[in-house]
């Protein structure tokens, strides 16, 4: 199957291309960029001798009439417009960006200061939230790939919330990113200078992962109210941590609720609830598509912990992208992405 990336230059469009390097069904048939047309290992190095394809222009045309799947990997308000562009060709598409998430065009241009996308694309695009969406991914054209705090932060939260076992005013989310979550794009905020041995928080309560979640959340339950959610930066280049506190609504003991998730996850391959105790780090995921969870219950308070962590570029972005494409052309979710993490 042939597949173009749009947006090969930036952080999720490089992680697209190592992973459809080596995968035995998705054949790179081209990429692109608005940055002008050179081999692609002029922009990363490391490509050398690796890929020989050329960066070529955006041309919808073309693109459409010589791939069956098309990836776009760039920068929000990017996508809306390529995606209209498409709109008229019979190709897949699996849009990485946010400009497909938000089914409500005033939530869109709210949070992300931008103008949406047409409504008829947005009805159109079904979110990839691959462990909980598949029958929709199963029978879609066009895949919205979630944002990587909320991938993180909803599948944490997804088994007590639609058993309603929560009280709907209590989420809390302390989220965690490595630098690269931001792009590539330089900023004084991300110089090696400002970072190294510091710790940042940023857009309080204005991420633009906010409204996703939110929607998402009530999809599942409807008595869910808005939640509170903070984004900081770690002095590290990938990976999340989103630490979860709920309050339950009802008197539950932790191995009920441990047995609940793994009940929930027990046919998602690259969801891992870990023994009770034994809690996820970053660096236990890095490079991988998979998200691990622990779970803790404070009895004292009746308050419960999930920590949910994930590689922002693989399940946070090109990894789970690949999972949805997988998924929508009828392949085994695995394929092509089924690696295990980097470590030390």
């Amino acid at each position: 199957m042939k597949v173009s990336v749009i947006g090969t230059t930036g952080y999720g469009g490089i992680e697209l291309l190592r992973i459809l390097h080596n995968h035995p069904i998705f054949q790179i048939q081209s990429i692109h960029s608005s940055r002008g047309e050179s081999p692609i290992w002029t922009e990363y190095p490391h490509l050398f001798d690796i890929n020989k394809q050329k960066l070529e222009k955006i041309d919808p045309e073309k693109i459409a009439m010589n791939a069956d799947l098309v990836f776009f990997a760039t920068p929000s308000g990017v996508s809306s417009e390529l995606a209209a562009a498409f709109a008229d060709y019979d190709v897949k598409v699996v849009d990485l960006s946010g400009d497909l998430r938000l089914k409500n065009q005033e939530d869109y241009k709210k949070w992300y200061k931008q103008e949406p996308a047409p409504q008829s694309l947005l009805d159109k695009a079904v979110y990839g939230l691959s462990e909980w969406n598949r029958e929709n991914i199963e029978n879609a054209e066009w895949i919205s790939n979630p944002g990587c705090y909320s991938t993180a932060s909803l599948l944490g939260l997804a088994p007590i919330v639609k058993e309603n076992w929560v009280v709907p005013t209590s989420i809390v989310i302390d989220a965690k990113s490595g630098t690269s979550g931001a792009g590539r794009k330089p900023s004084r905020m991300h110089m090696m200078a400002e970072m190294t041995e510091n710790f940042k928080i940023y857009k309080v309560n204005e991420h633009q992962h906010i409204p996703e979640i939110e929607q998402q959340l009530v999809d599942w339950n409807k008595d869910i109210k808005p939640i509170t959610f903070s984004t900081h930066l770690l002095p590290i280049s990938r990976g999340i941590m989103a630490t979860i506190y709920v309050q339950l609504g009802k008197e539950k003991k932790l191995t009920e609720i441990h047995e609940l998730y793994q009940h929930y996850y027990e046919k998602a391959p690259f969801v891992r609830v870990r023994p009770i105790g034994n809690d996820p780090a970053i660096k236990e995921v890095a490079g991988s598509n998979y998200c691990d969870i622990g779970i803790h219950l404070d009895e004292r308070t009746g308050r419960l912990t999930i920590v949910s962590v994930i590689d922002n570029l693989m399940k946070g972005a090109a990894g789970q992208a690949v999972q949805n494409a997988n998924i929508m052309n009828g392949l085994d979710e695995k394929t092509g992405i089924d690696f295990i993490p980097m470590y030390p």
